[in-house]
């Protein structure tokens, strides 16, 4: 069974490009909001979450800060372009690293398989 990956970006540009990258070694759901990313978390229950951290209605911390008191060993891993002042709070929420966009995908994949070991 295939890696589920939640991707939470409210950038459609940004979020296609992101699916495009993944698409072929995850199954992967993508989202604009915060409030949507906890409703597709509950129901899609994804390994790994990527989460930007300006998104609309709630911010990607407090997001993340709701999908880890319901799952606290999913893995979430901050993507924003703001990493140097405000990748402290993704962190601060439970995010286990932030990537600074923009990056390439084999960092990305390289990331998430990096969490995905056991």
């Amino acid at each position: 069974m295939r890696i589920k990956v939640l991707i939470v970006e409210d950038d459609e540009a940004v979020l296609e490009t992101l699916e495009l990258m993944l698409k072929n070694e995850f199954d992967v759901i993508a989202v604009k909001t915060g409030v949507e990313a906890i409703n597709a978390f509950e129901f899609a229950k994804p390994e790994v979450v990527l989460m930007d951290i300006l998104l609309p209605e709630m911010d990607g911390a407090e997001a993340t800060k709701e999908i880890l008191k319901r799952s606290p060993d999913t893995v979430v891993i901050g993507i924003t372009a703001y990493a140097r002042r405000r990748g402290k709070d993704l962190i601060n929420a439970g995010a286990k690293e932030v990537l600074e966009k923009p990056f390439g995908r084999k960092l990305l994949v390289e990331t998430i398989k990096k969490y995905l070991r056991t």
